[in-house]
C-alpha cells in the first residue's frame, strides 16, 4: 500500500494556471500539495519564445514555467512528480489516487489540467505519428532542417507553428480548408511576409503517404473543398496544428462541461458543479487560452478555495 497524504488544497496540473494557484494558495497558509501531472510545466514547455507574457519581453516557455515552480515552492507550496488517475468527488475530503501508489486526500480541489493537441483522426496520420506526423513544431522541427513540410490549420496554434518551422524548413505549406486564417493579425501579416511559407486555400488533408520501411512521410494527399480535386504535396513532416482540448479525463463524467467538454464554472468564479472543486486555466477557458488568463485564474482559484474552506470552519 502507498502512502496517504492529506492537504487543504489539492492542486492538480503544473501549468500556469496551477502554479499561480500554489503561490496563492501557499501565501493564505492552505499548505497545498500540487501534483504535476503528466506534462510538468504544462503546454509552455513545448513553445519557445514567449512574447506576451507580462515582465518578460521575450522569455523562453520553459525557463518561465521553472520560474514559476520555483515561486510556488519558495512559497511553500509542496510540489510532487506523480499522475492523477483517479478523483471522487463523490465525498469529502475528496480522495485522489496516484499513479505512484500514493493516495491524496483534500478538503478542496484546484483542477488545472490544461489541454492537449487535437488530432485529426486519420489511419494514416495515426501510422505516422512520431516518424513524420506531430503536433509540436518545438519538439519536432529540428529533424526538418533543409527539407519541406507542411502545416495544417488556420489559427494561432498553426501560423506559429508555420513560422517557427521555417527556422529549419526550406519550404512550408500551411493548408487551410477555408481562404481566411482564424490567426491573430500581427502574425499572419508575419506570415504573409515570410517567404519561404505557401499557403493552399480551400484544401484538406486527405492522407498521409510515406515509406514502410523506415516507416516516414514522403507527402500528403491533399483534397479542394470546393472541387474535390486530389492533389500529392512532396514533404518530410506534417504537423498537425488544429487547436487543442481540454484534459477532463478525470472529471468529464461527474463535472458539468460545455462548448466541447470544457469544465463549467460559475461566472465571475472558478467554482464547478460540486462545492469544493475548483477549475482553472486551459481546463475551462474556450475563449482565451493564453498564459497569463490561466495565471489569473489560477489566482481566482486559491481565493475561492480559501474562502469556501474559511466558510467551512
Amino acid at each position: 500500500m502507498g502512502e496517504t497524504k492529506h492537504t487543504k488544497v489539492l492542486i492538480i496540473g503544473s501549468g500556469p494556471a496551477g502554479y499561480t494557484a500554489g503561490v496563492y494558495a501557499s501565501r493564505a497558509m492552505l499548505e497545498p500539495i500540487l501534483v504535476q501531472g503528466i506534462e510538468p510545466g504544462g503546454q509552455l514547455t513545448t513553445t519557445t519564445e514567449v512574447e506576451n507574457y507580462p515582465g518578460f519581453t521575450e522569455v523562453q516557455g520553459p525557463d518561465l514555467m521553472i520560474k514559476m515552480q520555483e515561486h510556488a515552492q519558495a512559497m511553500g507550496c509542496e510540489i510532487i512528480g506523480d499522475i492523477i488517475t483517479e478523483l471522487d468527488t463523490s465525498r469529502r475530503p475528496f480522495v485522489a489516487k496516484g499513479d505512484s501508489g500514493t493516495t491524496y486526500t483534500a478538503d478542496a480541489v484546484i483542477l488545472a489540467t490544461g489541454a492537449r493537441a487535437k488530432w485529426l483522426g486519420m489511419e494514416s496520420e495515426e501510422k505516422f505519428k512520431g516518424f513524420g506526423v506531430s503536433a509540436c513544431a518545438t519538439c519536432d522541427g529540428f529533424f526538418y532542417r533543409g527539407q519541406e513540410i507542411v502545416v495544417i490549420g488556420g489559427g494561432n496554434t498553426a501560423v506559429e507553428e508555420a513560422l517557427f518551422l521555417t527556422n529549419f524548413a526550406s519550404k512550408v505549406t500551411l493548408i487551410h480548408r477555408r481562404d481566411e486564417l482564424r490567426a491573430e493579425k500581427i502574425l499572419q501579416d508575419r506570415l504573409f511576409k515570410n517567404e519561404k511559407i505557401e499557403t493552399l486555400w480551400f484544401h484538406e488533408l486527405e492522407e498521409v503517404i510515406g515509406t514502410e520501411s523506415p516507416l516516414g512521410v514522403t507527402g500528403v494527399k491533399v483534397k479542394h473543398t470546393k472541387t474535390g480535386e486530389i492533389n500529392e504535396i512532396p514533404c518530410a513532416g506534417v504537423f498537425v496544428a488544429i487547436g487543442h482540448a481540454p484534459a477532463t479525463e478525470l472529471v468529464k463524467d461527474v463535472l458539468e462541461t460545455h462548448n466541447g467538454g470544457y469544465v463549467k464554472v460559475e461566472a465571475g468564479s472558478t467554482r464547478t458543479s460540486i462545492p469544493g472543486i475548483f477549475a482553472a486555466g486551459d481546463l475551462t477557458d474556450h475563449v482565451y487560452r493564453q498564459a497569463v488568463t490561466s495565471a489569473g485564474m489560477g489566482c481566482m482559484a486559491a481565493l475561492d478555495a480559501e474562502k469556501f474552506l474559511a466558510e467551512q470552519e
